[in-house]
This record gives C-alpha cells, structure tokens and sequence, in this order.
C-alpha cells in the first residue's frame, strides 16, 4: 500500500494540472473573444482610413489588372508603317569618305557619269498611333511620319489602309492622319492630363521593334520634364518601357482615356520614357483637324530666366518669372508698353515660375486673343492688358543663360576695323574681343563679338562710359548686363572682380 500511495499521488497532481489548464485555457478563450473584437474593429478602421486615402482595400492590397483596359482600347491603337526613298552614293556602306570633302573618286564619278552614281534606296519606318474619331482620323509622331512618301495603317483585326497627312507640327512632334475604313472606327477617349499625379498608374500600347502589339505598364515618374527638344518641352515621364515603334502610340490611365502621347526615350536607359502630354496635344490636333497648321500666340518679347545673380542686382526676392531681354518695335508688348528689364510672373491667372512657362502658355493662345499680363517693374507690380500677335518662324526665341561671379574679358571701343570683322551694323557701346575659357566670364554665355550696351541701367557708348559704370558699381558687387550679340538682347549678372578696375 505503502508503494501505491507514491504512484497514486502522481496521477492526482497530473490530474489537477489538467483540470487547472483547461479552466485557464477558457478563461482565455473567453477574454480573447474580447481581444479578437478589438483587433476586428481595429482593422476595419485601418481599412477605411486606407479606402479614405488611396482607394479601395483591392487596389490598397494588390496591383491593378490592366486585362480590361487592354481588351477595351487596343482596337483603337494602330500600327503605322511607312516607306520613304532617300539617296546614297554608289557606295552606301561607306558613311564618310576618308579623304573628306574633297574625295577625288567623287570627283572622278561627277566628272563622267555626273550625279548619276547616286542611288536611291526605299527605307521603311514603324510607329504607333490611336484613333480619335469613328470615321478614321489618327494621331501619331511627326517623325514618325515626316518625309514618308507612304504611309500604311494597320488595325488591330488586320485591316490595312493608306492614309494621308492631313497637318503635322515639328515643334510639338503631333501628326494628324486621315484613313477611309469600311466601317466605323473604335476611337479612343481622351483624359485630362492635368489631373496626372506623380505615382499614377499609367499604361501604353504600342507596337515596339515591330513583333506586334505590346502592353507596358508603370507609374507616372515626373510631369513637365524639358528635353532641350525646344521652346514646348512640357513632358510627362514614365517608368513604363517605351521601345522604338512605341513612338505615337498612347499613354492611358486606368479609366481607359488618353492622357499622353508616347514620342521619345532616353538613349540606352531603362525605365525612363517621356509623353507629350494629351492636353497641349488635344490644342495641335484640333488646329490640324480645322486648317492643316498650327498658329501660335506671339508677345513680342525675348524672354531668359531669372539667375539669383540677376534677382538681387533687380532687388527681387526670388528668381520666379521670366526676364524681358527685349522688346520687339511694334510687337503686342511694345505697343501695350512691355518695356526691358520688366519682370513677368503671372498669365491670365497662371503664375509664372519660369521663362519656360510664359513661352508654353503664349503659344497655347490664339493670335488675336486678348491676354493679361502681371509684371513686376521697379519693386511694383502691375497687370497689363496685351493682345496676342501670330508667331512666325523668323521671330525671336526665348534665350537663357547662366550666371558668373567674376567678370575676366576684354573689351574695346567699336572701331569701323571692328564693325567690319563681326559684322556690325553700330558704333555705340563696347564690344567684347576676347573672354579667357574657363573662367566665370564663359561660363556666364560672355563670347568675342557681343556688345555691352548697358550696366546697372547706365547706357554705355564707348569705354569712357563702360569704364565709369564700373568705377560706380565697384568691385565685388553685383552688375546687371545688358549685352546684344547678333540680333538678340541678353541680360547677365554677375560681380565685378578687381580685374574690371
């Protein structure tokens, strides 16, 4: 008996242990019921603050499906096949002669068969494009078709179908086609690219190296990226690939509309695409649509960008707006009283943080349309009421340059000597006869044969008056220039260094 009781004692301790866990383990069950409601209202509070902020909880917890807008809008993406003829010499494979502009074998070839050796080659091209109306217009790349003597669009289900120039524009790189299908067209619907944030989901169809339609997606990186393409450079930018023959093609964003046409990527990068976006185009395409051109608005200012250099000599308190260099004689703002030295920082209500800014906004305005300037003179600002004159291609651009801190040049009285060798057609001022490279001078845009006209606003006619402005400026404060080189008028700041004494 006395060796049971051990064992006995055994089996009631195990017993207890386990009466005593279950009773805890309901005890937890019942509190956690408790824990499992906060936690459930918990996560229906984070859920709705996500919906609140970036959608619903399926586009919160997953990537978008692009399967729908893919079915939906590639019967309204083209394929646009083109054929040019360009001539070569009889010896195409050779790109450059060794023996440079004066090759004797070209001669000998001019000499007994004239320009004959020369042949022509048909080369073909390919590019993307998307329907905008039922009956057959399509928008494209004006490379993508410039010089084409055919042009060819293919539809999605195969069809095949000539098509004709109807308006292009070199500027913004906007074509317009015309096909005459068999039946109605799907054509596309197009968005507001101004309403594109940063992150956006983008999508675009194309058809890249020519194997057929392709789909890319990504997320817009950047808007309003300049290329150094020109004057209209507003681009969209875009991880999502862009390969060559995606150039035409559109830029969709998840509701199925256009908000961006695909025209250009970067040189051996990857993931860095650029978009013309669908609201400057949307201006092109209906110009095209009405008279086959383009006609821009023309202010009649040669405009540069405000440098921090420029802003503190003209007492501003930022470099927002854009400089006018000059003034065109009975241009719009010459005859509304635009005058040199102004500043322009607003457009009919758009503020204008850069040069760039002003030129895209006056070319998106109609000649003949009357505009509203907000101009800073003097410390004051004012607003100006201009109307809008017709940009012609032999007018002005606008021009920038960058700034310097150390004037190191030289410069002497207009002789007739002088006039003669750069070509002058005046005597007043000093003109600039060498710059040392490298230094802040050159850098600034200084080159021979510009012509300082003004300094601080003090007009200079020879080296008397250049030599007195300096003297009154002094050395190590700021100088604002006003400088003609050929048939343009620049403004550069910079401080004078002990060299200008």
């Amino acid at each position: 008996m006395r060796r049971l009781l051990p064992i006995f004692l055994v089996i009631f301790l195990a017993g207890s242990s386990i009466l005593t866990g279950c009773r805890k383990a309901d005890e937890v069950e019942e509190n956690g019921s408790v824990g499992k409601q906060s936690t459930e209202e918990l996560h229906k509070q984070t859920t709705e603050n996500n919906e609140e902020n970036y959608g619903s909880s399926e586009s919160f917890n997953q990537f978008p499906s692009f399967s729908k807008l893919v079915e939906d809008q590639t019967p309204s993406v083209v394929n646009i096949s083109t054929t040019s003829v360009v001539k070569r010499g009889a010896f195409p494979n050779f790109q450059r002669s060794p023996f440079g502009d004066n090759d004797p074998f070209e001669e000998f070839f001019k000499k007994f068969f004239g320009d004959n050796h020369q042949q022509e080659f048909r080369r073909r091209g390919l590019g993307s494009g998307f329907i905008i109306s039922s009956d057959g217009y399509v928008v494209t790349n004006n490379h993508v078709v410039d010089k084409a003597e055919d042009i060819q669009v293919i539809l999605e289900d195969g069809g095949k179908y000539k098509a004709e120039i109807v308006g292009k524009d070199s500027k913004t790189d906007i074509a317009l086609l015309k096909i005459n299908p068999d039946e109605k067209l799907h054509a596309v619907e197009l968005g507001d690219s101004d309403k594109l944030k940063i992150g956006d989901w983008v999508m675009a169809i194309g058809n890249p190296f020519g194997l057929g339609y392709t789909v890319t997606a990504g997320i817009v990186s950047a808007k309003g990226r300049s290329l150094g393409l020109g004057a209209y450079d507003d681009f969209i930018q875009t991880d999502a690939p862009l390969n060559p023959g995606n150039s035409g093609g559109p830029l969709f964003n998840l509701k199925g509309e256009v908000v961006g046409v695909n025209t250009a990527i970067v040189a051996g990068g990857q993931g860095i695409g650029f978009s013309i976006p669908i609201n400057m185009a949307s201006h092109i395409i209906t110009q095209l649509k009405e008279s086959g051109k383009v006609t821009r608005g023309w202010l009649g200012v040669v405009i540069q960008s405000i440098t921090p250099e420029i802003a503190q000599s003209l007492g501003l308190s930022g470099t927002n707006g854009a400089l006018v260099a000059d003034v065109s004689k009975n241009g719009p703002a010459d005859k509304a009283g635009i005058k040199r030295g102004d500043v322009i920082v607003g457009f009919n209500g758009n503020e204008i943080k850069d040069f760039s800014d002003l030129t895209k906004l006056v070319a998106l305005s109609d000649p003949g349309s009357k505009v509203s300037l907000t101009i800073l003179r003097n410390g004051e600002k004012s607003s100006i009421e201009i109307t809008l004159g017709e940009l012609k291609d032999t007018q002005k651009k606008p021009t920038e340059l960058s700034s310097a801190k150390e004037l190191d040049m030289e410069v002497q009285e207009i002789t007739p000597d002088l006039a003669n060798r750069y070509n002058l057609s005046q005597n007043k001022g000093v003109i600039i006869t060498n710059v040392a490279r490298g230094t802040e001078a050159w850098e600034a845009g200084f080159r021979p044969g510009d012509i300082i006209l003004q300094i601080d606003k003090k007009q200079i006619n020879g080296l008397d008056d250049y030599n007195e402005a300096l003297r009154n400026t002094g050395t190590d404060k700021l100088a604002l220039f006003l400088v003609k080189r050929g048939d343009t008028t620049l403004y550069i700041g910079y401080k004078l260094s002990k060299k200008s004494e």
